[in-house]
């Protein structure tokens, strides 16, 4: 038997695919794999892969995806037959700046969640912070939450140099939302920050958003839009052809449903994509689509409503990506996690592929990442394994309305950097001896 004692002859015969293009007997040709997922369902939109193969993992990188890759060529095997592999899930719309300071909200406070703890149990390798940290503060948020987290966190960087700090003390502060100073940010951290965030401002005027377009045109990133709090309302018409650009993205689509007048009557809410009293999406939503404007679901705690997206879907305006708008107002209500959600629009007419695309692809597509969202070989080792159960299960939207549904996803096993970091029911474990 030959032993290969160069480097660069050793790794080429590690990275041959499984020793069968070799001519001459290899040594350890048994452990060329450190981990390979095998007989389960790989969705794959990117590389158009929706059948079953097995998955090989070498030094945290997704080796090969194919067909009958024999178990003896691994050092470790998950049987995940029966399952959908796909790759990590990517969420656009988190909010992970947790800190302990008290009244900073979504900036470095208690309302944001540490990533860890919310991602990776629902097959989330990737979460965007979704404009908690500013200008200002960025820098805190690198060093306290994306350089101590194993999940991949990147950044919206808040338009508000004091980022989602308040609601009325700093969001409102149009002299703290400085193009400059935001794009010059962004541009120092490409690897981190992928995008402009702008929410929650109150008043009648349009500047916060073109200065979020601004900073977002100097840094070449897109702009993710949180509307609808303008005091009176704007019209989101103008917002989509006017202000935005194609490429920045649309967040809470089905958040608006109605409003009540002083008198107690149902008003049409301005801000709705679908018309509530003819059910019908309105004309101007599907031309900002054609435009290139990008539909975010951001379910959050009160931004997700039956009423708008079950008559969108059945119109065929169906979001182009999914995503949490996680916080605590969020995880524990209607919205649950990103399975969750998956779920809920598995139940409303999109399917399964449409669905992994939306949370996986898509999203890598509208921040700019496509190295990320897909299982092509030689690509970081980011995988999400899901059951898909079948049943009666019921599903909430942010007004407390419930639907029944037959189908729900559950992520059975978590894999980030070609490290197992989820395993629901201990798949990938050693059995007890006698069991």
């Amino acid at each position: 038997m030959l032993i290969f004692t160069d480097p660069l002859l050793r790794r080429i015969t590690r990275l041959l695919s499984l020793g069968v293009l070799l001519t001459i007997p290899v040594i350890s040709q048994a452990q060329q794999i450190d981990l390979l997922l095998k007989g389960g369902h790989v969705i794959d939109p990117k590389n158009k892969i929706d059948s079953k193969m097995d998955v090989a993992i070498v030094d945290g990188k997704v080796f090969k995806v194919a067909a009958d890759i024999p178990a003896s060529a691994a050092r470790k095997t998950v049987n995940v037959t029966g399952l959908y592999v796909t790759p990590g899930l990517i969420d656009i719309h988190g909010h992970v700046f947790h800190g302990t300071e008290p009244d900073h909200y979504l900036s470095n406070g208690l309302d944001a969640l540490p990533p860890d703890g919310f991602t990776f149990r629902s097959g989330v390798t990737t979460i965007v912070d979704a404009g908690g940290a500013g200008w200002r503060n960025f820098d805190v948020f690198k060093k306290n939450v994306i350089d101590v987290s194993q999940t991949r966190v990147l950044s919206f960087i808040n338009i508000v140099g004091e980022g989602m700090r308040d609601l009325v003390a700093y969001e409102q502060n149009t002299s703290d939302m400085d193009p400059k100073l935001t794009s010059s940010i962004a541009n120092k951290y490409k690897s981190l920050i992928v995008g402009v965030k702008i929410a929650h401002y109150i008043g009648h005027d349009w500047t916060p958003a073109d200065k979020a377009v601004q900073a977002g045109t100097i840094a070449n990133i897109p702009v993710m839009v949180d509307f609808g709090k303008a005091n009176p309302p704007l019209p989101i018409e103008e917002l989509f052809m006017k202000h935005l650009r194609p490429g920045d993205i649309f967040t809470h689509v089905f958040r608006y449903d109605r409003e009540f007048g002083p008198d107690g009557k149902m008003l049409e809410h301005k801000q709705a994509i679908v018309d509530m009293k003819t059910k019908k999406v309105k004309p101007f939503v599907f031309e900002a689509r054609k435009r290139g404007i990008i539909f975010d679901v951001g379910h959050g705690g009160g931004s997700f409503m039956w009423s708008q997206a079950i008559p969108a879907m059945q119109q065929g305006f169906a979001p182009d990506v999914l995503s949490s708008d996680l916080h605590t107002g969020s995880m524990n209500g209607g919205f649950k996690d990103m399975a969750n959600l998956a779920s809920k629009f598995l139940n409303i007419g999109m399917s399964l592929q449409d669905v992994i695309a939306a949370s996986t692809w898509k999203p890598a597509n509208v921040i700019k990442r496509t190295e990320l969202g897909n299982l092509s070989e030689g690509t970081e080792a980011d995988i999400a394994v899901f059951n898909l159960k079948t049943g009666d299960f019921g599903f909430s939207d942010s007004n407390g309305i419930a639907i029944k549904g037959k189908q729900k996803l559950e992520a059975e096993l978590t894999i980030r950097k070609g490290r197992i970091v989820w395993d629901l029911n201990a798949i990938s474990a050693a059995s007890m001896p006698g069991q």
